[in-house]
């Protein structure tokens, strides 16, 4: 096993995720990032509203963590496995990279249908007054 493979999967996706402060945050992200989500009715733009997002899920989750981490070119794919409101989901998280290295879009893909619903739900409840977007399903 190499020292690479002896990291955790996700590893350096969850120390941004902590990272104190927004400008820290910020700082990994292409000034145009975007997040677009099974969870969300459309794309969020911009480091403070990836945040928020964030911010959030982690408090919806009684229970997630990285299963699989792959690279390829520019993007980085972590599989994931959790626990929501008593139920098991599962999805995928690809992160792209710009030239630079930021990430510039993250893509995150949740299942079962009836968990995403009711995720996006609580989502939207505790993101309310936060951010420009509507997150309501039309």
């Amino acid at each position: 096993m190499t020292a690479l493979e002896s990291v955790p999967a996700g590893h350096a996706w969850l120390e941004i995720l902590h990272r104190p402060g927004l400008a820290e945050f910020a700082g990994a992200f292409s000034s145009g990032v975007t997040i677009e989500a099974s969870v969300l009715p459309s794309a969020l733009i911009g480091a403070h509203d990836v945040r928020a997002f964030f911010e959030a899920t982690k408090k919806i989750y009684s229970s997630v963590g990285f299963t699989f981490e792959s690279t390829v070119g520019p993007r980085t794919f972590l599989g994931w496995e959790g626990q929501f409101a008593g139920q098991q989901v599962a999805g995928i998280t690809v992160l792209e990279r710009d030239a630079d290295g930021r990430i510039s879009a993250i893509h995150l893909h949740h299942r079962p249908l009836p968990a995403v619903l009711a995720f996006s739900a609580e989502l939207a409840r505790r993101l309310e007054g936060q951010l420009d977007a509507d997150l309501s399903f039309r």
